[in-house]
């Protein structure tokens, strides 16, 4: 098979299994990745579900990394939330690579979505995209205990402390909006719909695929 179709074919097995693409242009090569649906951790949601699963996107990100072709990396959101832990620590690894690396929300980046909104170095939401802050929210059996409530508590506090860190937002507002009444129907919690994230100091600004891939151009050719 010629060299150009096994390229083409791989391309698009990357886009199908892994949901990833590489994007050749003269400022360097782009890895672009999505995190769409629910984040999925040590449970396997049902095969109905759109799901991000975490053992596919911590090797890749580590591959990105270390590649000494990929310049910058893209990370398209469009998620409700999901698994804390595996949140968590795809939000970290991003936050902790060297290569310039941008966030684009586009229709929604809520719960778990909104650190790994924050953990690239240069953010951006659609105007029409939303993000949902709420409290840690556990289903399921579980022990009506005092150490159960303080593990929540220490749960929501690294979530806070993640978000603080990543992103231009106070601890403070950012708990209250969390604990904000009257805005949802049946639950407590914010919802931020593009400027008004950018207001909040979550994002860093509205824009669209153009912006984001303009940003990791200038980053990329600075570098």
């Amino acid at each position: 098979m010629p060299e150009n179709k096994e390229s083409a074919r791989t391309e698009s097995e990357n886009i199908r299994e892994m949901g990833s693409a590489e994007l050749a242009a003269g400022h360097g090569l782009i890895h672009c990745i999505t995190i769409i649906g629910q984040i999925e951790g040590h449970q396997l949601l049902p095969p109905e579900s759109k799901s991000t699963k975490y053992e596919h996107v911590m090797p890749q990100l580590a591959a990105i990394e270390e590649s000494a072709e990929i310049r910058g990396l893209l990370i398209l959101l469009n998620t409700v939330g999901g698994d804390i832990e595996a949140g968590l620590g795809i939000a970290e690894l991003i936050s902790s690579m060297s290569k310039p690396t941008a966030s684009l929300v586009l229709g929604g980046g809520h719960s778990i979505g909104v650190p790994l909104a924050v953990a690239a170095r240069r953010s951006f939401i659609a105007p029409s995209a939303s993000m949902t802050i709420h409290p840690v929210r556990l289903t399921g059996v579980v022990i009506g205990a005092e150490q159960t409530y303080n593990y929540f508590t220490k749960i929501q506090d690294r979530i806070v402390d993640f978000v603080t860190r990543a992103s231009k937002a106070r601890a403070d507002e950012f708990l209250s909006m969390m604990m904000k009444t009257g805005e949802l129907a049946a639950d407590i919690g914010t919802v931020l719909y593009g400027e008004e994230a950018v207001s909040a100091g979550l994002i860093d600004q509205v824009g669209g695929l153009s912006d984001a891939l303009r940003w990791l151009h200038k980053e990329i050719d600075a570098g």
